[in-house]
C-alpha cells in the first residue's frame, strides 16, 4: 500500500520532465501528452493528497509507468529514466534488496520495512512528510534528468 499522493506527485515531476525533452526536440505530439497526463496527475492530486478521499491503484499506477517508459523510448532518452524515476527506482530496489538480503543472511532486513517509504514511517515520519520529501527527491531527479539529456 502506497502513501497519500506519492505516485501522482512524482509522476508529475517526471511526465513534466520528458514533456520538456519532447518539446526540446519538437515532438509536439508527445509533449502534449506528457503535459496532458502531468495536468491530469496534478488534478488527482487534488483529491489523492492527505488524507486522501481517492486512490490511485495498482492499475493507475501501471498505466503511469507504461506511460512513463514509452515517453523515455519515443524521445531516446531511456538512459536517464532512472534519475528522472529515482523514486520508483529506489522503492522498487529496496524490496529487492531487502528480499535479497533476507534470505541471505537468514531473517536480517537492511531496512525497517520495504518499500522504503514504509521505513521512514517506522523512523517516526509522519505520512505527509514522506511524500513531501520524496517529491522533492523526485523533482531533482527530474531536473537533472532533464539537463543531462538536453547535453546529449
Amino acid at each position: 500500500v502506497g502513501l497519500d499522493g506519492l505516485a501522482a506527485g512524482t509522476s508529475a515531476a517526471a511526465f513534466g520532465a520528458y514533456g520538456i525533452i519532447a518539446l526540446i526536440q519538437d515532438q509536439t505530439f508527445l509533449a502534449t501528452f506528457c503535459f496532458t497526463v502531468t495536468g491530469a496527475v496534478l488534478g488527482f492530486l487534488w483529491y489523492n493528497s492527505y488524507p486522501a478521499q481517492m486512490f490511485m491503484g495498482d492499475t493507475g499506477a501501471l498505466a503511469l509507468g507504461g506511460g512513463l517508459a514509452t515517453a523515455a523510448f519515443m524521445t531516446g532518452q531511456w538512459l536517464v529514466l532512472p534519475l528522472i524515476g529515482i523514486v520508483f527506482v529506489l522503492e522498487g530496489a529496496s524490496d529487492v534488496l531487502q528480499v535479497g538480503y533476507y534470505r541471505l543472511t537468514g531473517g536480517k532486513r537492511i531496512f525497517r520495512m520495504a518499500p522504503l517509504h514504509h521505513h521512514f514511517e517506522k523512523l517516526g515520519w509522519s505520512e505527509p512528510q514522506v511524500v513531501q520529501r520524496f517529491w522533492i527527491i523526485g523533482i531533482l531527479g527530474a531536473v537533472v534528468g532533464t539537463i543531462l539529456a538536453m547535453e546529449v
